[in-house]
């Protein structure tokens, strides 16, 4: 008798998995945060399915209560939903991403750092943001309670405390003195954190102390190349200045002083990723203000800036290249970027299918450049905007790349451009569809191109309305 109730007991319980599972599902498809509702209509959606995996968890709770005592027991068996593809574990403080794919917060932020594709999907996430999923975070909870399983809390928060301006000081001191540079590191540590978190501390550190951006950055410029031998202190120092410079205030200060240039150019080359992308958008940063954008222009960060592009990952990229679409807004610049090899870097990364968005927006920029447009010819690129074109994946894309070919045909109406764009539109309609459903931008751009097309490739002139 005692195994037959137990036998029942097993039985229920593996039902009510089962229905869990089929309601979970049910869950994480229709209102799990997908990409195309909002959290609030997604709730609203699902609320009676929530209602009813509480139901079943309470049940379940109630069976397993019933059943021998624990150490009799075999370990249970996590839903698949509640594991992370990433982790494979139980998910402790689970987010959606773009995608409306769930996955652990501390590892979806770093493969986000690297990556713009979903890990399960592979799609190609619109944006690399994420947002906290409590519908599953609930159900994992309820769950946990109702096998009694021990799930792990958050790591908490890093709590930091504002400085008195005299600990400020001490920190910059231990930094620029010949101190270890273990004491050195932990210093830079302390500055990085409280540069981020307090207005107050960039404002007091440009302002109030004596050759602070000189100080701070003296260790990399004392240690040469022995600073490859501590790349954390770098990070840290590099990120402090990253920090600082938010402030409109001390962009022009930082990128006057004569060692910052020079040491995030060597940034861009060497230390970690993060370094990479930290130098990067700290030349961003800077970039913002006209005077600066001269000083960056004139000076070897800008080849730099052009090999990260090429190199770079998703992240460090799309900085190099804000950086590098900031500089262009200056006339003088251009001639700069083109000759130390943005084109092809550019159109590399683009035909990889990476970073298109901001890449072809830079292009469409530079794209009056006559050798720009020159060394995209000779790269054949026209023939990847036809692609992005005939699907694009944004109206902004399309926008840029019909701006490109515009361009590009626009400079002494070269014949044998236009004959391949002709071409393009007389096989796929490419123009035609554009001029239609485009931007206003792009359809007057489109316009203009199916008039070249009829003028100078079939012959008519287009008829006056």
């Amino acid at each position: 008798m005692a195994d037959s109730t137990a036998d029942a007991t097993e039985a229920n319980a593996d039902t009510l998995r089962r229905e869990l599972q089929k309601v979970l599902a049910e869950i994480l498809h229709d209102g799990g945060g997908g990409k195309d509702r909002g959290e609030t209509e997604a709730c609203f959606g699902v609320v009676k399915a929530i209602d009813e995996a509480i139901r079943i968890l309470n049940c379940l709770r109630r069976v397993e209560e019933s059943r021998k005592p624990e150490s009799d027991i075999s370990p249970v068996k996590v839903p698949k939903e509640f594991i992370c593809t990433l982790s494979n574990t139980i998910m402790i403080e689970p987010v959606i991403i773009a995608s409306g794919q769930t996955y652990e917060k501390r590892y979806i932020t770093e493969w986000l750092k690297h990556e713009r594709i979903c890990p399960k999907s592979k799609e190609v996430l619109a944006h690399g943001f994420w947002i906290s999923n409590h519908l599953v975070n609930e159900l994992i909870t309820q769950w946990c309670r109702a096998n009694k399983f021990d799930r792990r809390k958050p790591p908490p928060e890093e709590i930091v405390t504002e400085l008195f301006t005299s600990d400020i000081e001490a920190l910059l001191h231990r930094i620029s003195s010949a101190s270890s540079v273990a004491d050195q590191t932990e210093a830079s540590k302390e500055l990085r954190r409280q540069t981020k978190k307090f207005t107050n501390v960039r404002v007091f550190f440009v302002e109030e102390l004596p050759g602070s951006i000189t100080r701070l950055l003296s260790p990399l410029s004392t240690l040469g190349e022995a600073v490859d031998l501590n790349p954390e202190l770098q990070e840290n120092l590099v990120t402090t200045l990253f920090n600082l410079s938010i402030l409109e205030k001390n962009k022009t200060v930082i990128a006057e002083n004569r060692l910052v240039i020079p040491l995030l150019t060597k940034s861009l080359k060497q230390g970690t990723a993060e370094t990479r992308r930290n130098a990067a958008a700290t030349l961003s940063s800077l970039s913002a203000i006209d005077s600066n954008k001269m000083i960056i222009g004139n000076s070897e960060a800008v080849k730099a800036l052009i090999d990260l592009i090429e190199e770079g990952d998703v992240l460090a990229t799309k900085e190099a290249t804000s950086t590098v679409f900031n500089l262009c807004i200056v006339l003088e610049n251009k001639e700069k970027v083109v000759s130390a090899g943005l084109i092809r870097a550019a159109t590399k990364k683009v035909k990889a299918g990476s970073n298109v968005d901001e890449l072809l927006s830079l292009l469409a920029l530079i794209s009056t450049h006559i050798r720009a447009i020159e060394e995209m010819d000779k790269l054949g690129f026209i023939y990847d905007l036809f692609s992005i074109l005939r699907k694009p994946s944004s109206l902004l894309n399309g926008e840029n790349a019909v701006v490109i070919v515009f361009n590009m045909c626009d400079r002494n109406r070269d014949q044998s451009r236009l004959k391949v764009v002709g071409e393009e539109e007389n096989k796929h309609g490419t123009f035609t569809k554009l001029a239609k459903q485009g931007s206003v931008r792009a359809v007057r751009k489109a316009q203009g191109i199916l008039q070249w097309i009829k003028k100078f490739v079939t012959g008519k002139e287009p008829q006056r309305a």
